[in-house]
């Protein structure tokens, strides 16, 4: 494709991931309190084998939904992410493996498109949840984003004092400030509330749909954050890098918020 997709195009496209995610979901929850076998790609990063017959449901109904466009997918990507310009889809089989791996219920499959590195379209299913999104940006800045086929939008939240912000921590945490604690200690100090539940992907989804008011997050990798941000895109949202700046998702260094409380939290975050 040479051309960024019509707004129509982006719709049926959501749509189309949307439905490739609830299989996927159905397949891994099949799993879920299963207590896997787990094996550690590196410490605390955990793969088990509904996230590989996940991610194969996936690029196998993609190859044949969206021939010929490069695909971008957790259990295959081996060394530094290289995003290239035009059309990119994203494919996260268990956005919170290790929550899906303890029986927690805070898990997801993730599907997410990009347009010359900026999220254009996210599909999020989240069984345990009973919770599904899809949207798509507009080439005019709008876009459409729905919770279960209700239209949703970020929150008014005005004053950082008086939001609800999630973040999350890195497998490595042996070193600040990548390991968050700092920023934590100071935005946890101000806001009303910070949760930590361990799947970014929701995390982004619940800023799209108004339940948390921002998010922020160090050393995401592009699978984590694509398809939800383009959910906080579509919804109202404002993403930038840590410290101000465009959003480079492929290093993953991001702040998500309403937009009304944007500038406060990125001051509060602190440095990348």
């Amino acid at each position: 494709m040479t051309e960024s997709p019509k707004n129509q195009e982006r719709r049926e496209m959501a749509a189309e991931c949307v439905s490739i995610a609830e299989d996927a979901a159905k397949l891994v929850l099949a799993g879920y309190r299963s207590r896997p076998r787990v094996d550690e790609k590196e410490a605390h990063d955990l793969v088990t084998e509904f996230d590989k017959r996940s991610q194969e449901l996936i690029m196998a109904r993609l190859a044949q939904s969206f021939p010929g466009v490069h695909v971008i997918a957790e259990e295959s990507q081996e060394g530094q992410v290289v995003l290239p310009d035009g059309l990119v889809l994203t494919v996260d089989p268990i956005d919170g493996t290790t929550n899906f791996v303890h029986g927690h219920p805070f898990w997801c499959v993730a599907i997410g498109a990009l347009w010359n590195q900026v999220p254009i379209v996210g599909a999020i299913v989240a069984p345990c949840l009973a919770l599904t999104w899809q949207g798509a940006t507009d080439h005019d800045g709008d876009g459409f984003v729905t919770r279960n086929g209700e239209p949703c939008a970020v929150s008014s939240t005005t004053k950082l004092g008086s939001s609800m912000l999630a973040t999350g921590f890195p497998p490595d945490r042996s070193r600040a400030p990548a390991n968050n604690f700092d920023s934590f200690m100071r935005v946890k100090r101000t806001a009303r509330a910070v949760r930590r539940c361990g799947a970014a992907a929701i995390d982004l989804a619940f800023v799209a749909d108004g339940t948390y008011d921002g998010y922020w997050e160090r050393r995401l990798l592009l699978w984590d954050c694509a398809a939800a941000s383009a959910l906080v895109l579509a919804a109202g949202g404002r993403i930038t890098a840590i410290g101000g700046g465009p959003a480079l998702f492929e290093k993953g260094h991001i702040v998500a918020t309403n937009g009304h409380i944007h500038d406060a939290l990125v001051e509060a975050v602190g440095p990348a």
